[in-house]
């Protein structure tokens, strides 16, 4: 593959770092990246790789554009009020660079269809919302083999981890199981400061842009926290647990659960 002359042009401020590269460049334009969930994370995940150019970007998303959503998802606008957010949001990105492929589904992600959906993507990022979601993500991550780039943000807070499937410790392996439903407030319920998902979004992205690369140290076996009112961040290790249900030895769990 050889990159075009307005592609040199597009992605010069890339190329000129010594880390990166024209070859860089090129590994980031064959990269296939996957995204759960087109709203609060997804739209910044889904902006700046698009923007990096990564080749092909899938996202997965059930639900519409609503209003309430345009504090902080920012792949959306007045203009996409009532449409699927998988579409709302290729538009957006499609506008900042047709050089990229934008898979957009618009789907429910359950047992019977994350396997299929992520075999053919190098990264999965999970953008989702809720407790049942990232479970999924993460056991249909570590069983396919597929680094996992995961966030979550509440309130004033958010946090993120890298999950390399046969490096390091899982999701699970912070938290073993979901919460029991109504344990924990929804964001819905509680509110969420827009900016966190744009910090906590672009964090993500800066973790894949450096796996596809192979530069740098990726958060694995660390958890990363933010909070804005103490304009703090902290890194937290998280050990690996060897009888963790899915990424263990003895894994017990050996097929998908739907948790919702």
């Amino acid at each position: 593959m050889k990159l075009r002359e307005d592609q040199l042009q597009r992605y010069s401020r890339h190329i000129i770092l010594p880390e990166i590269g024209e070859e860089g460049q090129i590994k980031i334009a064959k990269a296939k990246v996957f995204i759960v969930g087109a709203g609060g994370l997804g739209s910044p995940v889904g902006y700046y790789l698009t923007a990096a150019g990564v080749g092909t970007i899938a996202m997965v998303d059930s639900d519409n554009v609503e209003l309430s959503n345009l504090q902080r998802q920012i792949a959306h606008s007045v203009k996409t009020l009532g449409k699927p957010k998988v579409e709302s949001a290729k538009m957006s990105f499609e506008s900042l660079n047709p050089d990229v492929n934008i898979v957009a589904i618009k789907e429910r992600l359950t047992k019977d269809n994350i396997l299929d959906l992520i075999k053919d993507y190098d990264i999965v990022v999970d953008c989702s919302d809720n407790f049942a979601t990232r479970f999924l993500v993460n056991d249909a991550s570590v069983l396919a083999r597929k680094p996992l780039i995961t966030g979550a943000i509440f309130k004033f807070e958010g946090q993120l981890t890298v999950v390399i499937p046969g490096e390091g410790p899982c999701y699970r392996c912070l938290f073993e199981e979901p919460p029991p439903p109504g344990v924990l407030p929804s964001p819905q319920g509680v509110g969420l400061l827009g900016v966190i998902p744009g910090i906590i979004g672009t964090l993500q992205a800066s973790e894949v842009l450096k796996l596809i690369i192979g530069k740098g140290e990726i958060l694995k076996g660390e958890l990363l926290i933010y909070n804005a009112l103490k304009n703090s961040f902290r890194k937290v290790k998280v050990p690996k647990n060897p009888d963790c249900p899915i990424c263990s030895d003895h894994p017990t769990i050996t097929k998908l659960i739907n948790y919702s």
